[in-house]
């Protein structure tokens, strides 16, 4: 398989990016908690992910989704939540990238529904997996609440990257590989 530059290049740059997010919002105080679970923050780190996807594909958005991950995991020394938030991220971009090539009629609102039903759907069984081998303590009643959030933040990341993206590609046409879908 030949990556290009390009490709490694910005894949690079977003991951960067995707750090530099999460350890400024952590360290400045500016993470909000959801305020029914505070445990559970919003940040921007999802939008280089969807950003790297959108632009170059799935395979570049788990790399950046899994960098952000690292680097979680390397500030907080917490794999269980570092993993949560790059699986989080990434399962964000599958849903997205199932809808993104398929039909041009409604792809964009589509692709944002299947990108948050995936998330919802994989955070809460692995919430559920969690919580069953006693890994959190999380009661099964908050899952509801934990799926409010994931749909949020996986809004703020899909919306945040889609509107990067349109501006990227309108003020530099060559970032675009190929065309998504629908009308630019």
């Amino acid at each position: 398989m030949k990556i290009e530059t390009r490709t490694l290049t910005g894949v690079a740059v977003l991951a960067a990016l995707a750090v530099v997010f999460d350890y400024t919002l952590k360290y400045s105080g500016f993470k909000i908690s959801f305020p029914w679970l505070p445990f559970l923050k919003f940040d921007f780190t999802g939008i280089p992910v969807v950003l790297s996807m959108l632009m170059y594909g799935l395979i570049p958005g788990f790399f950046t989704s899994a960098i952000a991950g690292l680097a979680i995991l390397a500030r907080s020394s917490d794999i269980v939540g570092a993993s949560m938030k790059a699986l989080a991220e990434f399962s964000t971009v599958v849903g997205m990238n199932l809808r993104l090539k398929k039909s041009k009629k409604f792809w964009l609102p589509s692709s944002f529904l299947l990108g948050i039903a995936i998330r919802v759907f994989v955070m809460s069984i692995a919430n559920f997996i969690l919580i069953f081998f006693g890994l959190i303590k999380v009661l099964i009643v908050y899952l509801p609440l934990i799926g409010i959030f994931n749909i949020i933040q996986g809004s703020i990341s899909m919306v945040g990257g889609y509107l990067i993206y349109k501006a990227v590609i309108k003020r530099i046409p060559a970032q675009q590989s190929e065309p998504i879908t629908g009308d630019y």
